[in-house]
C-alpha cells in the first residue's frame, strides 16, 4: 500500500540573513581551528546521530516536502530521498577507519633512507547549495561526505522547498551545534552572499546558468567547487533490444518526481523504424504504473506554478514549430501535469535547447549507431546516459565514444544510488564527484609528507658541487 502523505505547517523560525551569515561562517571556522582532526569514533558519533535522526523524523520528512511539492509521492521520498540517504550513512561509516587511514608510498632509491605516506585532513568549513528537487537526499548525501572527512559544514536550502528547510532546520539543531552544522534559509541573494563566503569547498546542485554564477563567486576566495548541473542526459534505444524492456525502464526514470530529476532521461534516440511501437510502449508503460492522475497518491506535482508555466511554455514553442505532442493522459489536476511525449522535434525548440526538468519526453529519431552516437557529441556533455540493448560489443562502443558524469547500461537513475560509484558531471554538467569514498576524498586535502629521520643522504649532493661521489650519483641515476 502507498503510504500517505499528512498535512505540514511551517514553523515560526525564520531566515538567516546578512551578517549572520559571516557570524556562522566566523564560528564554525573557529570550532575547525580548536578541532582539526576529529577521530574516528567522533565522526561515527555524527553519523549515527543523524541516522537515527532520519530513521525516526522519515513521516515528518515526508510530510514537509510533500507540502512544498504541493503533493509529493510519499513512496517516492522513501525510495528516493530516505532510503538512499541512510544507505549513504551506513556505507561511510562502515568504511570511514579505512578511509581515514594514512596510504604508504614508495620512495625512490635515490632517496633513501626515507618514507612517504599521503595522509587525509579534513578541509574545514564546506558550503552545500541544495536544490529543490531532491531537497533530503541532496543535502544529505553532502552533509555524510563531509562530515566523515572531518569538517564543518553549512547548508543553503533552496526558497523552493521552505517547509523542508524549516524542517531540517529544526532537526538539524537538535543534533548538531550549529558550529557544526547550520542550515541556511532564504532567498536567491541569500544564496548568492553564501556561494561568496570564503569556503574551503563549496558543493552546488542545480541549474548550469546558476552554476555559473557560484563558481564565479567561489573565484574570488579560490574557493574548491564541486557542481553538479544535470543537463539533456540521453537515452539511446538499440536496434534489436525488446521494446517493451526499454521502454518501461525508460518510463520509470522519466516520471519518477514527474520527471524532476538531474538525472531523467531527457530525450529518446529511437531507432527509425521503431518510433511508432516505443510511443505504444512507454504509453503502456506509464499507464499501468499511474492508471489515472486524478487523486493518484503515486504521482507527485511540478513543485509549483513558475515551473508549470515554464513546461507549457515548452509544449507550446514546440507545437508552433512543427512538433507532433502526444498527451499520454486527458487531463492532469492542479500541479499534476499529464506527461507527454513529443515528436518531430528540432534544434530550434526549447524542449530540445533547455534541460526540461518535467514530464515531457521528445523522441529523437535515428538510422545507425553511429548517427546516435554523433548526435550526443555534438551537444554538452550530459550528466546521465542511458544505452539499452544486450549487445556487448555496442555496449563497449556508446561507452568509449561518449562522455558523461554517468551511465546506466539497460537501466536509469539507479547508478546515482550505488554508494560505491562516484557522482559528478563533466563539461556543462558539472565538475568534481562526491558519493562514497570519492566524497570523502573531495572534502578532504590529501597531503603528502614525505619523512626522514637521523641519518641524512642527501649531504652527498649538497654544494660544493663536482665532488666524485656527485658524479657517481649522476652516472647512476641521470639516466
Amino acid at each position: 500500500m502507498p503510504v500517505e502523505s499528512v498535512r505540514f505547517s511551517l514553523p515560526d523560525d525564520g531566515p538567516v540573513l546578512g551578517d549572520d551569515l559571516e557570524r556562522l561562517f566566523d564560528r564554525q571556522r573557529r570550532a575547525f581551528a580548536a578541532n582539526p582532526m576529529p577521530a574516528a569514533e567522533q565522526r561515527r558519533q555524527w553519523l549515527d546521530a543523524l541516522r537515527q535522526l532520519l530513521s525516526e523524523e522519515r513521516q515528518t520528512l515526508i510530510e514537509a516536502i510533500s507540502a512544498d511539492f504541493s503533493h509529493r509521492s510519499a513512496d517516492e521520498t522513501l525510495l528516493a530521498e530516505l532510503m538512499p540517504s541512510l544507505h549513504n550513512i551506513h556505507y561511510a561509516r562502515r568504511h570511514l577507519k579505512k578511509w581515514m587511514r594514512a596510504s604508504r608510498r614508495s620512495v625512490g632509491m635515490a632517496f633513501q633512507p626515507a618514507s612517504a605516506k599521503v595522509v587525509y585532513q579534513p578541509v574545514g568549513v564546506v558550503g552545500v547549495i541544495v536544490p529543490w528537487n531532491y531537497p533530503l537526499y541532496l543535502a544529505i548525501g553532502p552533509l555524510v561526505g563531509a562530515l566523515a572527512a572531518g569538517n564543518r559544514v553549512m547548508l543553503k536550502l533552496s526558497e523552493s522547498t521552505p517547509a523542508t528547510g524549516h524542517l531540517l532546520k529544526t532537526l538539524f539543531a537538535r543534533i548538531f551545534p550549529e558550529d557544526l552544522v547550520a542550515v541556511v534559509l532564504g532567498e536567491a541573494e541569500v544564496g548568492m552572499a553564501f556561494s561568496r563566503l570564503a569556503f574551503d569547498h563549496l558543493l552546488f546542485t542545480g541549474a548550469t546558468s546558476v552554476g555559473r554564477h557560484v563558481m564565479r563567486a567561489a573565484a574570488e576566495n579560490l574557493t574548491p567547487v564541486t557542481l553538479e548541473l544535470g543537463g539533456k542526459s540521453p537515452a539511446i534505444v538499440a536496434q534489436d533490444v525488446p521494446i517493451g524492456d526499454a521502454a518501461e525502464r525508460i518510463a520509470f526514470g522519466k516520471t519518477l518526481n514527474a520527471g524532476q530529476t538531474c538525472v531523467a532521461p531527457d530525450y529518446v534516440l529511437v531507432p527509425q523504424d521503431r518510433v511508432t511501437d516505443f510511443v505504444e510502449a512507454y504509453r503502456q508503460a506509464v499507464t499501468r504504473f499511474y492508471p489515472t492522475l486524478t487523486d493518484n497518491p503515486d504521482y507527485t506535482a511540478i513543485i509549483n506554478p513558475r515551473h508549470v508555466a515554464r513546461l507549457n511554455s515548452y509544449v507550446a514553442d514546440a507545437t508552433s514549430k512543427g512538433a507532433r505532442v502526444i498527451p499520454l493522459f486527458e487531463h492532469g489536476q492542479g500541479r499534476r501535469m499529464p506527461f507527454s511525449l513529443v515528436l518531430d522535434v528540432s534544434d530550434d525548440m526549447l524542449v530540445m535547447q533547455d534541460e526540461i526538468f518535467g514530464p515531457l519526453l521528445p523522441i529523437v529519431p535515428y538510422e545507425r549507431i553511429e548517427q546516435a552516437l554523433d548526435y550526443i557529441n555534438q551537444r554538452p556533455r550530459p550528466l546521465a546516459l542511458y544505452y539499452f540493448g544486450y549487445s556487448k560489443a555496442e555496449q563497449q562502443r556508446v561507452l568509449e565514444q561518449t562522455h558523461s558524469g554517468g551511465v546506466c547500461l539497460n537501466d536509469t537513475l539507479l547508478h546515482v544510488a550505488q554508494d560505491d560509484l562516484p557522482f559528478g558531471g563533466s563539461g556543462a554538467s558539472g565538475m568534481g564527484h562526491y558519493h562514497g569514498h570519492e566524497g570523502f576524498l573531495t572534502f578532504s586535502k590529501a597531503k603528502g609528507v614525505f619523512i626522514k629521520q637521523r641519518f641524512n643522504a642527501a649531504r652527498l649532493i649538497y654544494p660544493p658541487y663536482g665532488k666524485a661521489i656527485q658524479k657517481l650519483i649522476y652516472k647512476l641515476f641521470v639516466r
